[in-house]
C-alpha cells in the first residue's frame, strides 16, 4: 500500500473515533443539562410523529383512514402494541374488503 492510502485509512479511523468520542462527551453534557434533558425526554415522540407524517404525505385516503383509526386507538388505550395491532387490522380490512 502507498503512503497516501495509509494516510487515508488513518484519517478515516481518526474521524470515525472522533465522532464517537464527541457523541459520548456531548451526550453526557446534554443529559446533565436540566433544560435539554426535558427536550430529550420528548424526542422519541417527536421522531415518531415526523416519521408518520412523512409516510402519510403522499398516501391514499384508505391509509389516512387507517391512520386515523390507529390514532383514536392510541388516544384511548395509550398502548403501543395495541395501537399497532389495530392499525394493521384497519389497513388490512380497508384495503381488502372495501376496494
Amino acid at each position: 500500500m502507498t503512503d497516501a492510502q495509509w494516510f487515508l485509512i488513518g484519517t478515516l479511523a481518526l474521524g470515525a473515533y472522533s465522532i464517537r468520542f464527541l457523541g459520548l462527551v456531548s451526550g453526557q453534557l446534554i443529559s446533565d443539562n436540566k433544560h435539554l434533558s426535558k427536550f430529550l425526554a420528548d424526542l422519541p415522540g417527536c421522531l415518531i410523529v415526523a416519521l408518520i407524517a412523512s409516510s402519510l404525505a403522499g398516501a391514499d385516503p384508505i391509509t389516512w383512514t387507517a391512520a386515523a383509526i390507529a390514532f383514536v386507538v392510541a388516544l384511548i388505550s395509550n398502548h403501543v402494541v395495541i395501537t399497532m395491532i389495530f392499525g394493521f387490522i384497519a389497513i388490512f380490512a380497508l384495503k381488502h374488503f372495501f376496494i
